[in-house]
């Protein structure tokens, strides 16, 4: 053994390499449920690179729902410092799933159109975890409960999300606590309906842009949604711009008009009084 293999052979002395009765990477990791859950149902080999793209997806929507609801809290605690933290994992995770279209982008249509009669009626729009996500942000719509009825349990994660209040109640609700003069409808209302673009959000918001010295932590929390909001907006178009480079302008698998529904999905404004104000300063 030369004096280089010895001492390469030497950085490994201390290291487990005996796992017959500890735990190692992949038991922690459940690595075994998780690289048997890819069953394609076509013959094409493309089928893997589309199903673990979605499975991906929803494992780091599994994160973002965990940091929400984690940043929801604290700002309802009117603990700000660690709702900042969640929120800006948050946008972080956004812009990982949002590169993750370049690896579906790969995707020819010739090689979409051979497996798409194997995914039948199945569609990202059916995600339960991205509704909830959705509904947590803000963008309520009853309809959109409908596609996890035939599943107790998902409908109780997403109707618990559809019937509370969003991220931007919440934040709003702050708003008020700290003196701020907020219509006194929109502190205990419908949580199912969107939140109306109101004056007097607008009102407090601008005010606490006009001197961020004096309210700094609501000025940090109002980036931290308006970066939210920026990489959510990413995040859908460039959904939008793969959908479109694969399979045009067809109809999608779960029975939407495709690219014209994700088209309108642009044009939704989550947190308006944020945007406004950038106008009006």
């Amino acid at each position: 053994m030369t004096e280089a293999t010895e001492t390469a052979a030497g950085r490994w002395h201390d290291a487990k390499l005996d796992f017959t009765r500890d735990m190692s990477y992949a038991d922690y990791l459940d690595l075994d449920r998780i690289l048997a859950a890819q069953h394609p149902l076509s013959p094409d080999r493309n089928e893997l690179l589309f199903i673990i793209q979605h499975q991906t997806s929803e494992l780091w929507m599994r994160l973002m729902l965990h940091e929400l609801d984690g940043a929801m809290a604290m700002v309802r605690d009117d603990k700000l410092p660690p709702a900042f933290k969640m929120l800006a994992r948050v946008s972080r995770i956004m812009a990982q799933l949002v590169s993750a279209w370049d690896v579906l982008a790969t995707m020819t249509p010739s090689e979409y159109s051979a497996i798409r009669p194997y995914l039948a009626a199945s569609s990202g729009f059916q995600s339960f975890q991205y509704r909830t996500i959705e509904f947590r942000l803000g963008n309520k719509n009853a309809a959109m409960l409908s596609p996890h009825r035939h599943r107790p349990d998902r409908l109780a994660m997403v109707e618990a999300a559809f019937a509370e209040p969003s991220l931007y109640d919440e934040a709003v609700r702050l708003l008020a606590r700290r003196g701020f003069a907020i219509d006194p409808a929109l502190l205990d209302r419908d949580w199912r309906q969107p939140k109306p673009d109101d004056d007097s959000v607008a009102a407090a918001w601008t005010a606490i842009y006009r001197d961020p010295e004096r309210h700094f932590d609501l000025y940090e929390l109002a980036e931290e949604l308006v970066d939210l909001e920026d990489a959510f907006r990413l995040w859908r178009f460039r959904h939008l711009t793969t959908v479109e480079r694969i399979i045009g302008l067809k109809r999608g698998t779960g029975g939407t008009v495709g690219t014209g529904y994700l088209r309108k999905m642009l044009d939704v404004v989550l947190f308006p009084e944020l945007w406004r104000l950038r106008t009006e300063l």
